[in-house]
């Protein structure tokens, strides 16, 4: 992450929702949601789940070093690859 109150926490990616230019990562941006009984939830009470973050605060994390950092684009051969900025790295 790079703003907000979780800034720099990583996680994995669950879910990206192409369309709301928005993604789902695993341990941040918690919320409490208050839930009514059900077949899935029998208790119901509060359940803390992530809430989505804008795609323009991730970035991706350094193969090389792990350290956040941004990625650019280049031909290899006939193909255009992924690299990362900082190290050069290509990002499969």
């Amino acid at each position: 992450m790079n703003a907000g109150e979780d800034r720099g926490k990583t996680g994995r990616v669950l879910e990206v929702q192409v369309k709301k230019q928005r993604a789902i990562v695993e341990g941040v941006n918690m919320i409490s949601k208050h839930t009514k009984p059900s077949a899935k939830h029998t208790q119901g009470g509060i359940i803390k789940k992530e809430a989505s973050v804008h795609i323009s605060n991730l970035n991706l994390l350094d193969p090389k070093s792990g350290k956040p950092t941004r990625i650019g684009r280049k031909l290899s051969g006939d193909k255009v690859v992924r690299y990362a900025k900082k190290s050069g790295e290509v990002i499969k």
